[in-house]
């Protein structure tokens, strides 16, 4: 199975985990009770539904995202309630994996046309010539 049909059926669900803490974020006196905030882990090194080449990619392109143990861990605090941070965690990390296996589109060479050309030189004329009109015969 493709990585893209994995993320699509959500098929790593069962290998995150999941912290609840105290947030900082909206909340007022809410905050100090509940705890709202979210921190997803998820370790690739020891995924068992990755395949080895997928998990060279993910270390490979998301890098600055993976502590040293091989984990990504994402902290989300944003609303007041801790099913909805978690939503926006779990969101967050499907989108990253969509970021890590996109591929990058190849540039086509292109070289500007000859109206172009002719424009950038005339201006490049008008410009020279008001330059040199400013200077004066001392």
């Amino acid at each position: 199975m493709r990585i893209k049909e994995k993320i699509r059926k959500r098929l790593l669900d069962s290998e995150l985990d999941f912290q609840a803490s105290r947030s900082s974020g909206p909340g007022g006196q809410n905050v100090n009770k509940v705890n709202s905030k979210i921190t997803l882990r998820f370790s690739v090194s020891n995924s068992r539904i990755l395949s080895e080449e997928e998990k060279e990619i993910i270390l490979n392109k998301l890098s600055n995202k993976i502590t040293n143990e091989g984990d990504i861990i994402i902290q989300v605090e944003e609303k007041r309630s801790q099913y909805q941070n978690k939503e926006i965690a779990i969101q967050k990390f499907y989108d990253l994996l969509n970021r890590a296996f996109r591929q990058k589109k190849v540039r086509k060479a292109t070289r500007p046309g000859k109206a172009a050309i002719e424009k950038r030189l005339k201006s490049k004329k008008i410009r020279s010539e008001k330059k040199k009109n400013r200077r004066g015969e001392w």
